[in-house]
């Protein structure tokens, strides 16, 4: 029995040497290589549009090294979040980002997207504030009526905010109507609260901070006390590049995705840091003095994985409003984590 057993272990040492000289042979011919190397990427090339004095998480992910062998190909900046969407929907450029209740809309009118990762939302220290003047009469909701309040753009994310403050506060549609929103550059709102051309201007970031510490102002309420910590909208791809382009889709939303949590985990002193040097260097003739008060992403899920609650929330005010039917639009229809390096099941931790 001793013979047999020593018998049995010498082949199965020599069994597993001879496995060993094969794998070094191949690795030395490079047999093993296409094993381990990423899928080739079906265009090398993505379009996409800026924000004057800001970069974007497309921006961060390739500066960090996201994104190689992908490059990004600036073709000018947006003013708003809808406008940047509706870039996508023509084919302009590939990716572009926004409110979620812009998004929606589209996809209700048939448009050909779908949202792949959140990338802007509210938290303790990002947040939109509608602000008034210290002497102001307006106290409450309905104090609203009748006057005049400053948006960014109309149909997104300040529009949404407010209509839901005065629902929740009673106001019936009729009296909503007459709280009229009124179009204003971020950058004018402070200026026009404060000569009575508004009543009430929407503000966050470093106009906020700003405004603030020029004194005069108050805060009627922010839209982290209506919804708490969310992230609001999301990035977009059209529908014939993911089917087109499905290994340079992973490359893409995958490096974004880790640019986010990057900025989520990074001390912001470090990400201002960055920020600063990324405006420097891409050389756009930029005013980069609103960093300084960047604090953090506001995104509230780690990477932006999208979940069908932080739609929800919109589709069911879509359908309250009377501008979708019930049922128009299903949450898990609108999106995908498909190629989120977070997403469920396939977390970076489990590679």
């Amino acid at each position: 029995m001793n013979a047999l057993l020593r018998i049995l272990r010498a082949r199965r040492l020599a069994a597993r040497k001879a496995a060993r000289t094969l794998l070094a042979g191949a690795v030395a011919l490079g047999l093993t290589a296409p094993a381990l190397a990423e899928p080739p990427l079906e265009k090398t090339e993505i379009r996409y549009q800026g924000w004057a004095g800001q970069v974007t998480f497309t921006e961060l992910a390739e500066d960090l090294g996201y994104l190689a062998p992908l490059k990004l190909k600036w073709v000018g900046n947006t003013i708003s979040g809808p406008q940047d969407i509706q870039t996508v929907v023509t084919g302009d450029i590939d990716i572009g980002g926004a409110f979620y209740g812009a998004i929606l809309k589209l996809i209700a009118a048939k448009a050909p997207i779908k949202a792949v990762v959140g990338y802007y939302g509210s938290d303790a220290n990002t947040y939109y504030g509608y602000f008034v003047k210290d002497d102001s009469p307006i106290k409450s909701a309905r104090d609203l009526i009748g006057k005049k309040v400053a948006v960014n753009t109309l149909g997104a994310h300040l529009e949404f905010v407010l209509r839901e403050y005065l629902a929740r506060n009673g106001l019936g549609a009729g009296e909503a109507k007459q709280v009229t929103l009124v179009a204003i550059p971020p950058v004018s709102g402070e200026q026009a609260l404060r000569q009575g051309q508004v009543e009430v201007s929407a503000l966050s970031g470093v106009l906020r901070d700003k405004a603030l510490e020029r004194g005069g102002i108050r805060s009627l309420f922010n839209d982290t006390d209506l919804f708490g910590q969310f992230t609001g909208g999301a990035y977009v791809l059209r529908d014939k590049f993911i089917k087109d382009n499905p290994n340079a889709a992973r490359k893409l939303v995958e490096g974004i995705s880790r640019a986010i949590q990057w900025a989520q985990t990074t001390p912001p002193d470090q990400v201002k840091a960055r920020f600063e040097r990324i405006i420097a260097e891409r050389k756009r003739n930029e005013d980069a003095s609103s960093i300084k008060y960047w604090k953090s992403t506001g995104v509230a899920s780690k990477g932006g994985v999208i979940s069908d609650a932080e739609i929800q929330v919109w589709i069911d005010w879509l359908e309250k409003d009377g501008l979708f039917k019930p049922g128009q639009l299903k949450a898990s229809d609108t999106y995908t984590n498909e190629f989120n390096y977070f997403r469920p099941g396939k977390t970076a931790e489990a590679r």
